[in-house]
């Protein structure tokens, strides 16, 4: 995510919430909120300190997809506020897929069931050196997690204590799923996925708690698919001098290349499909490892290998879209040189969140709260800059679906991690205020 360029990212971000910010000032030009709503408004306003102070503790805790201990202590610590509100919840122990497990927590309730999907993993593993939250100016926070994901959870438990404090929480049915493993997602993806997708069979709307664009005035309603693919071409190794002959034939590099350059002419120009190329190697010797993704070779000028492998990912908005893509690649990987044999294969991790007009209708009702509050409208965010995420296992079972409701930051997965606080009353009153009015509203 943004790798890079994360000084660039944060001196717009700066900008684009001032802007917000200003605009909330003209309240008065915003349309009236019930007695209800500026209930849910005050409520925000009076807990942020004790929200980041919650932020602060969960940050502190290193949870690291690979630190089992840690990313249940950060379950134990959200999980009590969740009981505290009326939740019954419950550990999924991670043992069949190989992590920690997953926080899961349910309340009854009368209208639409509201899904709200998190996580409780980072990127940075104990041995990393970015361990503690800091604050680093009156508005900014440094920490591992402090925006990805930490910062999501925390403006979703303040906006069900605001719900739960004006008497609205009881007009939702909600299901609340913080996985223990998003950033390094367990095996078999199934089994690691499987309560999630339960979850959603069962709701009407799926909300992620993601930062996604790290942009107040936009949110997800499309994300990419992610999928691996791995091509392995064989040939006959030989004395160079005799490579193009009827014996030896072209050679796997060459057919590689070919391959390679095939997927960039006929697929590179289709909009929100992408194949990116992470590794490709060949030579006299080769040993290749999928996991972690490395090989090591050696040969000499005169020596034809008698293999090449490339590894990459492909990115999709739709399943019809991914799976167009892979039988145009099958269709190129078939047509081999000479004296050359193909094998081309696709692992699906995670799947696309198609833009759909439900998610469309949901984003208006979004951003219509946001400009009964003073923010302004939000539009939907442009799919290439939302990598996958949670929320896409829960697409297709559920009516409607946004993604992006978290603290909104920069510099996520790397030391430069931060949260942007003046977003948490922005993020925290919009998500109170949808919530309730999607409570008020018939099934």
């Amino acid at each position: 995510m943004r790798h890079g360029c994360w000084i660039r990212c944060c001196a717009v971000l700066t900008v684009t919430v001032l802007t917000v910010i200003v605009s909330a000032t003209s309240l008065q030009a915003a349309p009236p909120l019930d007695k209800t709503e500026r209930a849910l408004i005050a409520f925000v306003d009076g807990s942020q300190a004790n929200a980041i102070d919650l932020l602060a503790q969960a940050v502190d805790i290193n949870s690291g997809t690979m630190n089992f201990a840690g990313v249940r202590a950060v379950g134990t610590l959200f999980e009590a506020r969740l009981t505290a509100l009326g939740f019954k919840t419950r550990w999924e122990p991670g043992e069949p897929f190989g992590r920690a497990g997953h926080l899961i927590a349910e309340r009854p309730g009368a209208g639409k069931h509201v899904l709200l999907i998190g996580h409780l993993d980072t990127v940075f593993e104990p041995d990393s050196p970015f361990q503690r939250f800091e604050r680093v100016g009156p508005d900014r926070v440094k920490g591992p997690g402090v925006a990805d994901m930490k910062g999501g959870v925390v403006v979703a438990l303040t906006a069900l204590a605001a719900l739960e404090k004006t008497k609205a929480l009881d007009r939702l049915r909600l299901t609340v799923v913080l996985h223990g493993d998003e950033e390094d997602a367990g095996e078999p993806l199934d089994a690691a996925r499987a309560s999630l997708i339960a979850a959603a069979k069962a709701a009407d709307i799926a909300l992620g708690l993601e930062n996604a664009a790290d942009d107040p005035q936009s949110m997800v309603t499309a994300r990419r698919s992610s999928s691996q693919w791995r091509l392995e071409v064989q040939g006959n190794t030989a004395h160079s001098s005799r490579i193009f002959s009827s014996e030896v034939g072209a050679g796997p590099v060459y057919e590689m290349s070919r391959i390679l350059n095939g997927f960039y002419e006929q697929l590179h120009q289709e909009q929100y499909l992408t194949f990116n190329v992470g590794i490709a190697a060949s030579g006299a010797q080769l040993e290749f490892v999928a996991t972690p993704l490395q090989a090591k070779v050696s040969g000499k000028d005169n020596i034809v290998p008698p293999r090449a492998v490339a590894s990459g990912d492909l990115r999709a908005l739709s399943k019809t879209q991914l799976e167009q893509a892979k039988q145009a690649m099958l269709s190129i990987s078939a047509r081999n040189l000479p004296g050359t044999r193909v094998e081309l294969e696709f692992q699906d991790s995670y799947p696309p969140m198609a833009p759909t007009e439900g998610n469309r209708r949901l984003l208006q009702m979004y951003s219509m709260v946001s400009r009964d509050l003073g923010y302004g409208p939000v539009t939907e965010v442009d799919p290439r800059r939302a990598g996958a995420a949670d929320i896409s296992f829960a697409a297709d079972h559920v009516e409607m679906g946004l993604d992006g409701l978290g603290l909104l930051g920069g510099g996520a997965h790397t030391p430069a991690e931060f949260a942007d606080l003046r977003t948490f009353r922005i993020q925290t009153q919009r998500l109170a205020v949808l919530l309730y009015r999607l409570g008020q509203s018939k099934r």
